[in-house]
């Protein structure tokens, strides 16, 4: 049951993570690579400002770094007209040697030593904590994207030629998007941090592959047609993918065979609708 418990609460973590990139996979139909290093730049600034005695400002600063982290994405893609995987890839790659100058220069730091608790230290509190905090953003972006201003972000993703052509400036949305998404892509990580009780240079490595596991396997239980069942599926897919990536460990894969579990489990879940068409078509054919 401990098990069990620990799973839900690390998938409610990274339902925060699906919520960030469902804003650029989903909304703005462009998947970016920046994630993998925002995640652990919030990690990383949420530790040391943790081990400074200011865990919550930790929280509120690492979502702020994330937002410049996605800034500065955007600014390569409008600004310097490069290519958005390349953008995300390149603020990636300069995002490692930031987040060992933020830690001091050490690969990892632990937070046993932080002079003040957490808001996960108490573990008979953390399910509660994490289920109100994935519950409140999810609640934030559902009602930001009936905003006027959510409604152009939508816009943008679906038709930006229209976009463009209703005097709407395309720059603008996308550094929205790309600072929002990363935000709550750094503010998972630091929950992460806080959560474990340190923080790791290399602790983003896949988890774009993951949060995007989150919204798959999401969307393929609820099935969403609106807004609001999309974000929901976020947040439920990324703990069902968290359960069985439990249960996959408890099956006696080893550690070092997560990943290829992964893709795995995220390749059948896409297949799914392409399963299910040509069911129905064998179907009607011996009809």
């Amino acid at each position: 049951m401990e098990v069990i418990l620990r799973a839900v609460e690390l998938g409610l973590i990274f339902a925060i993570l699906s919520l960030g990139e469902y804003i650029t996979v989903k909304v703005m139909d462009s998947p970016d690579l920046t994630v993998d290093g925002s995640f652990v730049t919030g990690g990383c600034v949420c530790a040391m400002l943790t081990l400074a005695g200011m865990p919550n400002i930790g929280l509120a600063a690492a979502f702020a770094a994330g937002v410049v982290c996605g800034c500065m994405t955007a600014f390569l893609e409008t600004k310097m007209k490069i290519q958005p995987l390349l953008a995300g890839i390149l603020t990636m790659t300069g995002l490692y040697s930031i987040n060992l100058r933020v830690m001091g220069g050490a690969p990892n730091v632990s937070l046993f030593a932080a002079p003040v608790p957490t808001l996960l230290s108490n573990p008979d509190t953390q399910l509660i904590v994490l289920l109100g905090a994935a519950g409140l953003i999810g609640l934030l972006l559902y009602l930001f994207f009936k905003t006027n201003l959510g409604l152009m972000l939508r816009a943008c993703g679906d038709n930006e030629n229209m976009v463009k052509s209703s005097s709407i400036n395309v720059d603008n949305m996308k550094f929205l998007g790309l600072g929002l998404s990363n935000g709550l892509v750094a503010l998972s990580g630091a929950l992460l941090a806080q959560f474990q009780n340190f923080a790791d240079v290399t602790g983003g490595t896949g988890m774009l592959v993951l949060g995007l596991a989150g919204i798959i396997i999401g969307e393929a239980v609820l099935r969403p047609k609106t807004i609001g069942v999309g974000l929901s599926a976020a947040v439920v897919g990324a703990v069902l993918y968290r359960l069985l990536y439990t249960v996959a460990l408890q099956l006696g894969f080893a550690a070092t065979d997560m990943n290829l579990v992964s893709a795995v489990l995220v390749a059948i879940t896409i297949s799914i609708p392409v399963l299910q068409r040509k069911m129905k078509e064998k179907r009607k054919k011996n009809a």
